[in-house]
């Protein structure tokens, strides 16, 4: 069996440990608030509005857990999710329908809103990505799919398969205030209580979710209006990510680490020492992936990956 749950030398690894990952996650979160069932959902049945930081680790968690952890790992806490997920249900204001936190065409949304935004965030940020391994990555990411209950080929699995996806889903987005609001909240959010210690230095959150609301679809620039949208504005933003991008991957992973939740670093400790006893070499910590090398073959390789060669088959 396979170490992890994505192979090291898959895309996903590369995308889900650059660091201008932080800016995808709060770039996903403001793109999600676009789909008024969906921000319904948060709104009413999440600690979103009371601990959004919170969110955005848990988020954190599951995608550190589902690249790098193991499939018992995993497969607990897709489960947990799923459980969850079951026991959550709301009323939209607008229609008065009810509506389930798992219901289909939102859990697709969620995942799209997600991956597509991790992946347009990184490659834009300096991650060198070809169009095939953007296409890899989405149908790598199509199997993650399955830990909140949908199938693989339920989701966008290329490039070419995402824009249709959100080209048809289009019609259905908008501002409301509670997406506004949320917006708001993400630029300028709560440091929760564990992080206390770095409230001096919360100015700094400030570009992140700038460059997280710029690198947003310019029609939902627009219709958000929470920001200017000054010329030269899609040049400064790329200019920007590539710069956090680089200092961010400037800062020692020991002190990087404090950021997460005990459970994600755990998580990615117990990772290090699977690849280690699988026959991978590391050097200096997990985000240097270009030091990952496998100085011997780790067992039953060609029975623990999926259809690619690259992710562990999750089928079963």
């Amino acid at each position: 069996m396979h170490p992890t749950v994505a192979a090291p030398d898959s895309v996903t690894w590369r995308v889900h440990l650059d660091r201008s990952m932080w800016v995808a996650g709060v770039r996903a979160l403001m793109l999600q608030a676009l789909h008024p069932i969906a921000m319904q959902g948060v709104w009413q049945r999440s600690d979103f509005r009371s601990d959004p930081t919170g969110r955005l680790l848990r988020t954190a968690h599951f995608i550190a857990v589902t690249t790098y952890g193991s499939l018992t790992e995993a497969e607990a806490l897709g489960e947990q999710v799923r459980r969850v997920h079951r026991a959550l249900s709301f009323t939209d204001p607008s229609t008065g329908h009810p509506h389930r936190v798992d219901q289909h065409d939102l859990l697709v949304w969620v995942h799209c809103a997600e991956v597509g935004s991790y992946l347009e965030v990184v490659q834009r940020a300096g991650l060198g990505l070809s169009q095939a391994d953007m296409d890899r990555y989405l149908d790598e990411q199509s199997l993650t799919a399955g830990y909140v209950g949908l199938s693989r080929d339920e989701v966008p699995r290329s490039v070419a398969d995402m824009r249709r996806y959100l080209a048809s889903v289009r019609p259905a987005l908008r501002v409301t205030p509670e997406a506004r609001w949320a917006v708001r909240f993400l630029l300028w959010p709560k440091i929760p209580e564990r992080l206390a210690w770095l409230s001096p230095l919360k100015p700094l959150w400030f570009p992140v979710g700038v460059l997280a609301y710029n690198t947003l679809p310019a029609w939902a620039r627009r219709a958000y209006g929470v920001l200017p949208q000054p010329l030269g504005l899609e040049n400064a933003t790329t200019s920007g990510l590539r710069l956090l991008r680089a200092g961010l991957h400037l800062v020692p992973e020991r002190f990087y680490n404090l950021l997460f939740d005990e459970a994600t670093v755990q998580s990615a400790e117990a990772a290090k020492q699977r690849l280690f006893e699988a026959g991978y070499r590391m050097e200096n910590g997990s985000r240097a992936l270009r030091s990952l090398t496998r100085f011997s073959p780790p067992p039953s390789r060609a029975a623990a990956t999926g259809r690619h060669g690259d992710t562990v088959d999750r089928s079963r």
